[in-house]
């Protein structure tokens, strides 16, 4: 039987992008409010959004940001790195150019002290076995997130599963973003969309629709996603709104992910890391579009006791509401949850530290013994 998973509080600082590019805040003040306000133990960064000059880190920043959360006692659990293909204006980058350009954001995650670098879903079976060594050497973990329009039962998702089988590393593996298993239409998109002279008809229409798609699940393929997105624009433009079509389709059928929550059993032991994405929190103080309740207790059911970053999306079109008492209020979903599957979120530094190591140790020992 499998013992309870006490997976560890986090955030990411992804979460709160529209005060830090409003100057709000800057990193250290963020990083120093996210462990004041207890938001943490576990801190997520943004490599290219947080860090001026990365994937080039020295070794006097380096420093200086490990001092830093050192002091203020967080623990970090996640550096979001980019798989970007299309970085020259002229070209894509070829394999061991991408190998290189991967090479230099795992040995700044290693130097930074994170454990787990998010990669995304643009990399390759064939990329990730060849960064397989590399990120051994820098003891790093690489976790492919899975984020809507995929879905961990996706056929592209089980071939990297089936490579990461073959290669037998621990340091593969996946974040699983619940983006993927969304269960309803934001309602503070709804809202956004109302602010934006949207009518009563469109609005309703548009959650009909998304219904209908979550009612049939997740596209089967490519095609189907398109006809969907498609199907999006042309609802906007029967009611007279063109101009939001693409919008709802890049939010219905990219954001909104519409798979079942226990589509996660599927690539369960390879979850390295958790993206806890939401929209927003209801007057009930519960997130009305995303299982939160459910996905923690799959997490506690089957012994994760990883980090779980929350990480806030409504900051994309809510600009009336704090992003801090948004998290805030969803964290205490998670705990509550946590507490009603038998087991608890872990809130404090020192006993994150002990639980991830072990955690990831484990996750060692079960590669070995496959």
């Amino acid at each position: 039987m499998t013992a309870l998973g006490t997976p560890i509080q986090g955030v990411t600082l992804y979460s709160f992008t529209r005060a830090f590019h409003g100057r709000e805040y800057d990193l250290e003040s963020l990083i120093r409010k996210v462990a004041a306000d207890g938001y943490g133990p576990g801190l997520e960064v943004i490599g290219f959004s947080s860090l001026r000059g990365f994937p080039d880190v020295d070794d006097r920043f380096a420093g200086w940001f490990r001092d830093l959360v050192d002091e203020v006692d967080l623990v970090p659990t996640s550096l979001a790195i980019n798989a970007d293909i299309g970085i020259h204006r002229d070209r894509l980058l070829n394999q061991d150019e991408l190998i290189a350009y991967m090479t230099r954001q795992i040995e700044a995650a290693a130097k930074l002290g994170f454990p787990v670098a998010r990669v995304q879903i643009s990399i390759t079976p064939d990329s990730m076995e060849q960064l397989a060594p590399i990120a051994e050497r820098h003891g790093v973990r690489l976790a492919l997130e899975v984020h809507a329009d995929q879905y961990a039962s996706h056929p592209r998702i089980l071939a990297l599963r089936d490579r990461y089988e073959k290669v037998g590393s621990p340091y593969l593996g996946f974040t699983m973003d619940w983006g993927a298993t969304v269960s309803g239409f934001a309602p503070s998109l709804v809202e956004s969309y109302r602010r934006r002279g949207a009518s009563e008809e469109l609005l309703t229409a548009v959650v009909n629709l998304w219904d209908d798609f979550y009612r049939e699940g997740p596209p089967a393929d490519q095609e189907e996603h398109n006809e969907r997105f498609g199907r999006f624009i042309g609802l906007a433009s029967q009611h007279g709104r063109p101009d939001l079509g693409i919008d709802f389709g890049i939010n219905g059928t990219g954001l909104f992910g519409p798979a079942r929550v226990d589509d996660w059993l599927e690539i369960m032991p390879w979850i390295h890391h958790v993206h806890a994405k939401f929209f927003g929190i209801d007057e009930n103080g519960e997130e009305p579009s995303v299982p939160v309740r459910d996905l923690i207790e799959l997490l506690v059911k089957n012994g994760y006791s990883g980090a779980v970053s929350s990480e806030y999306e409504g900051w994309h079109w809510n600009n009336w509401q704090s992003p801090f008492d948004i998290v805030r209020d969803e964290q205490a979903v998670q705990r509550s949850a946590a507490e009603n599957a038998g087991s608890r979120m872990v809130t404090g530094a020192a006993d994150a530290r002990t639980v991830l190591a072990a955690h990831h140790a484990l996750a060692d020992k079960k590669e070995v013994s496959r």
